[in-house]
């Protein structure tokens, strides 16, 4: 029979793309391309989402990792700021800093303040507390300032001594002399000019004892009001040295305050902050005094700080929390590493003689705060593999507040004194980029996702192979190299690097999306450029690349050729076997993948057993491979079971199969090792099946078709090349061939061949070079025909196994009746 029909055009083995599509030198010429390409869908979702200013428009990337998307997008929302900057469309960004409480030293208060203010207000604190030290200080250190209050203290010392002296003199009249002991003045009697002793006391009379009790109570109240008179001397006198001190301080500081309450007459909190620390100063003047001696430390630290677990001047510290003094234009945050620190920011604490402590300029911003007024784009594996972030990133979008908390306590720990600083107010685009996959699963088990990610953005891991996403692809080769800084391709380079694009996605009229694998490709050619010394990646340099990257990955595909070769895995590639067909699978590893060619056999006997998988019965096969095994049982019985029953066992079996076997892909090759063996017609060995099959014995198409394809023809390679071997693949997979160089080359030579079929009547005749025959108006197939002898065959065993039955009944009524 004549095959020559069925086999594929050399030029429909692999698209080859003409270099001379691309006019320049090299790609250097080109103006460099670092946004999408192709990506429609994808450009409009994120415009969407970026111009959307309600709540919960923000924005999920999916797509295949390797595409590019999280780089791209960040270089897209640059781009959009750009030009919405020339159009004079500004952002207003604001600087962010952290105050003191002077009412909740535990709940800094926050303030925005126009961009660039922050700093300014921070220097100008520091500026005044400089101005306070040094006006206060020489104000309280002046002569006229300290012989002014050494006159006030002098002047009570001697009120106080003139009423100790009167007292005393009263006393000394009443017979007593005032003594002043560790508990206080005491009124002690005296005789002969000298304290009594206690014997000389105890002698005298019960009488005599009760006058001096008398007059000492007497002169005890009397005491009693000096020093209550006393007391309010010093009192007084303390409010008029405070008094004056205030006065001091109050001319002193109210003109260096003057002009900052003026600067920041139209911040509210500002003005109510300077306020405080003005009330603070005033309130604490003895932190200004001057003095000489140093202050006294305990292990290095002030005991003021020491005892009291602080910084005195810490109220005049501002903590500039958002800086956006050098930023141009809305923030755009890439968080590598989104922890809960990284996102919502820390409050960080130092060690004090054994303690922990925290204050206001401790608070450190995190990615969500420093992306306020902008963009923020995270990872979602990263967002979802990180304890507490999910929730409190959905959380901070749904107030639209940034809440600074310390991770302790999100797990329940107890955290060492723990600051609640004042919530910041934020609005920020978060855009999160991942696989499909995860979009799915927080849609569906997520009950906030819909509410806050409204707006989803596809990206397809393959690209329209139109003229002008080649020459796309070309600009964004050129903006590659200048990223990699490796040479520029010329345009046999572009042509052979957009023909492996091709086959990545096993489409000659599409292209791979995955820009991750491109540059790799690109540093790999531009390695063996520098080899060769050449001035520009050429074709050869990328396949060279291409080459070494499988030698460097294929030990186990040569390790199961050389099996092959030596007879360890048994696989015929000459002659022709009955009920014996060549299968092709796909061995995917993750970083390589290849075909591996296996032996499938079939045996027909007389049963009512149906097709046995015998993969099934060990339960080595999975679910879609037993499927399509049933799937055999209705296509033998639909073409052949018409006028009789369908009275047929066969086992089929993947024969040195000794692990897993899934997929439907070797249906047709196990429908044409049944048909063999019922027709007994033996199958041509040379030719290796692939393709799924339905009810009807339509061939359908399946994954893997150019490693398959490769993979048998390097079997074939090994054991020698004969000009009778070759595929059989479904019709529907010739779009997807991309083959590489040396199978397209012996195709040329007529020392390999690939067919293509669409039914299983064409794949029959292709394997046993016999017409499959059609069904005539009689119900039965033409003489000679493959269908013919599987038909009269399936005839022949209906008909035995009935009489075997008959037979069989027939014996069991004589053996009751005797």
């Amino acid at each position: 029979m004549e095959l020559k029909k069925y086999e594929v055009p050399v030029e429909s083995l692999r698209w080859e793309c003409d270099p001379k599509l691309f006019d320049f030198e090299c790609t250097g010429d080109l103006a460099p391309l670092r946004e999408f390409i192709g990506q429609e869908r994808a450009t409009r979702a994120v415009e969407f989402g970026i111009d959307m200013v309600d709540k919960g428009y923000n924005i999920y990337v999916a797509g295949l990792s390797g595409t590019g998307k999280t780089s791209m997008v960040k270089a897209y929302i640059e781009r959009v700021i750009k030009e919405r900057e020339s159009a004079g469309q500004t952002a207003e960004l604001q600087d962010w800093c952290y105050l003191y409480n002077f009412r909740e030293p535990d709940s800094p208060q926050i303030v925005a303040l126009p961009r660039g203010k922050g700093r300014a207000l921070r220097d100008e604190t520091n500026e005044l507390l400089k101005k306070i030290r040094h006006g206060l200080g020489q104000a309280f250190s002046s002569d006229e300032y300290k012989n002014q209050r050494q006159k006030t203290v002098e002047k009570v010392q001697a009120q106080q001594q003139k009423l100790f002296e009167e007292i005393s003199s009263e006393a000394r009249r009443e017979g007593f002399v005032l003594q002043m002991t560790p508990s206080g003045p005491a009124l002690i009697p005296i005789k002969d000019d000298r304290p009594m002793q206690e014997q000389e006391y105890l002698a005298l009379s019960e009488s005599d004892r009760k006058k001096l009790e008398s007059k000492q109570a007497e002169l005890r109240k009397k005491l009693q009001t000096s020093l209550e008179a006393a007391t309010d001397m010093q009192a007084k006198a303390t409010e008029q040295l405070q008094k004056a001190d205030k006065d001091i301080g109050e001319y002193t500081v109210s003109g260096l305050f003057g002009s900052l309450f003026e600067q920041y007459s139209d911040v509210p909190r500002i003005t109510q902050y300077l306020s405080d620390l003005k009330d603070y100063t005033l309130d604490n003047l003895e932190l200004f005094k001057a003095t000489d001696e140093p202050a006294p430390t305990v292990l290095g630290v002030p005991v003021t700080q020491a005892m009291g677990g602080g910084n005195p001047f810490l109220p005049f510290q501002v903590n500039v929390f958002v800086d956006n003094e050098e930023t141009n234009g809305p923030p755009v945050i890439l968080e590598s590493n989104p922890n809960f620190v990284n996102m919502f920011g820390a409050i960080e604490r130092r060690f004090l003689l054994g303690g922990y402590l925290s204050d206001h300029t401790m608070l450190k911003a995190g990615a969500l705060s420093r992306a306020n007024g902008g963009y923020l784009i995270l990872g979602v594996r990263d967002v979802l593999s990180n304890p507490g972030v999910w929730p409190a990133l959905k959380r901070a979008i749904r107030n639209g507040e940034v809440r600074i908390e310390d991770p302790f306590e999100q797990f329940g720990l107890i955290a060492p004194q723990g600051l609640r600083p004042e919530p910041m107010p934020i609005q920020v685009k978060v855009i999160l980029t991942g696989d499909a996959l995860y979009y799915q699963m927080l849609s569906m088990y997520d009950e906030d996702y819909w509410e806050i990610f409204k707006v989803k953005a596809d990206f397809d891991s393959q690209i329209e192979r139109s003229e002008e996403n080649l020459l796309a692809y070309a600009a964004f080769l050129s903006g590659c190299c200048e990223e990699c800084e490796a040479r520029h391709f010329d345009p046999s380079g572009v042509a052979k690097v957009v023909e492996h694009s091709s086959r990545i996605v096993a489409d000659q009229e599409r292209l791979s999306s995955r820009f991750a694998k491109i540059k790799d490709w690109i540093e790999e050619a531009d390695y063996w450029a520098s080899k060769d010394g050449a001035k520009f990646i050429s074709a050869g340099h990328v396949q060279k690349a291409i080459d070494e990257r499988l030698f460097r990955h294929n030990l186990l595909d040569e390790r199961i050729r050389e099996m092959i070769d030596r007879g360890t895995i048994m696989i015929d590639t000459e002659g022709e076997v009955k009920g014996q067909v060549n299968g092709l699978s796909v061995y995917s590893l993750g970083d390589i993948a290849f075909g591996k060619p296996s032996r499938i056999t079939a045996r027909t006997f007389l049963g009512r057993g149906g097709v046995i998988n015998i993969e099934r019965e060990s339960q080595l096969s999975g679910p879609i491979h037993n499927k399509g095994v049933m799937i055999l049982s209705g296509y033998m019985g639909w073409k052949y079971a018409q006028d009789k029953p369908l009275s047929l066992s066969a086992s089929l079996c993947f024969e040195q199969s000794y692990e897993g076997v899934e997929g439907d892909s070797a249906s047709s090759a196990e429908l044409y090792a049944i048909l063999s063996s019922l027709s007994d017609k033996p199958l041509k060995q040379g030719i290796a099946v692939t393709g799924s099959v339905n009810q009807m014995g339509e061939i359908q198409p399946i994954g893997g078709v150019n490693q398959k394809i490769e993979g048998f023809f390097r079997v074939c390679q090994a054991q020698g090349l004969t000009g009778e071997q070759g595929v059989l693949i479904p019709q529907q997979n010739l779009k997807n061939l991309m083959l590489r160089d040396e199978v397209v080359e012996a195709v040329k030579q007529g020392q390999f061949h690939v067919y293509s079929a669409r039914t299983i009547d064409e794949g029959i005749e292709i394997l046993t070079g016999i017409a499959a025959g059609d069904r005539q108006e009689d119900g039965t197939y033409p003489e000679g025909t493959i269908n013919h002898l599987v038909d009269r065959r399936l005839e022949g065993m209906a008909r035995r196994l009935k009489s075997f039955y008959a037979d069989e009944k027939k014996e069991g009524t004589e053996g009751r009746s005797s």
